[in-house]
């Protein structure tokens, strides 16, 4: 079994820690223990998270994972003053449902841009400090959107599949290193992304919830933390048919989605 972070080893580090899943993992986790040092762009909302937790347990460290320089210089202040990174969570994301009418270029790239870059710049962060250290703890958020095309997805889920073949393909590299690679995939999940949808979404479950369950996969350890689990084995199942069969299953059963 390679590294799994403890409390007397360092400072968790999130991103997209303002909202959503990342907040609530950053409050699960100092329930367990951990001193967790937040990121996002919003400052006054890190404050805010802090404020909430015992004094010096949760630490704000506002960047914008889409500048590669300013999350170096975030990850050096945390280590500098507080400690070295031993789990990074690299949870900044953003979600929008896109149409090809009207065709918005921006919508577009910006989800490619935090998805993707904004997990890039955090590797490039963390990475080469674990592997000086000879251990680490790396979880990527993608979703269970990854696993297949869904309506309305084209970017989200596009950029979600790219993370879990990233954290996958890290795993032959991190392992030997004694770095963890995690992969976590949620379904629908009650936060302000998901408050945009005008579409059923089944088996959603609480953030809370959801935070529990990451920070349990952080400690028993696994590639993939996926859940729920009825969402996770439909979704692979279904992906298993040949195109015209899934074409056809899934449009018949979101037809009212799009």
């Amino acid at each position: 079994m390679t590294y799994r972070a403890r409390p007397e080893d360092g400072i968790v580090w999130i991103t997209g820690a303002s909202s959503g899943i990342g907040r609530a993992v950053a409050l699960e986790m100092v329930r367990r223990g951990f001193r967790v040092a937040v990121s996002a762009r919003r400052s006054e909302e890190l404050v805010a998270l802090a404020g909430e937790a015992p004094e010096g347990r949760i630490l704000p460290a506002p960047c914008d994972v889409t500048n590669a320089d300013a999350v170096l210089q975030t990850v050096e202040h945390i280590e500098r003053e507080h400690g070295p990174v031993t789990l990074a969570f690299l949870n900044a994301g953003t979600y929008k449902p896109v149409s090809i009418e009207p065709f918005v270029l921006k919508d577009w790239q910006t989800m490619f841009d935090v998805n993707i870059d904004g997990v890039l710049t955090g590797l490039n962060a963390v990475l080469p400090r674990f592997l000086a250290r000879g251990k680490g703890q790396l979880a990527i958020n993608a979703s269970v959107a990854g696993y297949g095309p869904l309506p309305r997805a084209a970017v989200y889920g596009a950029t979600k599949a790219a993370l879990i073949h990233m954290a996958g393909s890290l795993q032959f590299d991190c392992t030997p290193k004694n770095i963890t690679v995690q992969v976590v995939c949620p379904g629908f999940v009650e936060t302000p992304l998901t408050a945009k949808n005008d579409h059923p979404m089944p088996f959603i479950i609480p953030v809370d919830d959801a935070a529990r369950r990451i920070c349990h996969g952080f400690a028993e350890g696994g590639f993939e933390i996926a859940f729920p689990r009825r969402m996770k084995w439909l979704l692979k199942a279904i992906n298993l048919l040949p195109w015209p069969a899934y074409f056809w299953l899934v449009g018949k059963g979101t037809a009212g989605s799009r």
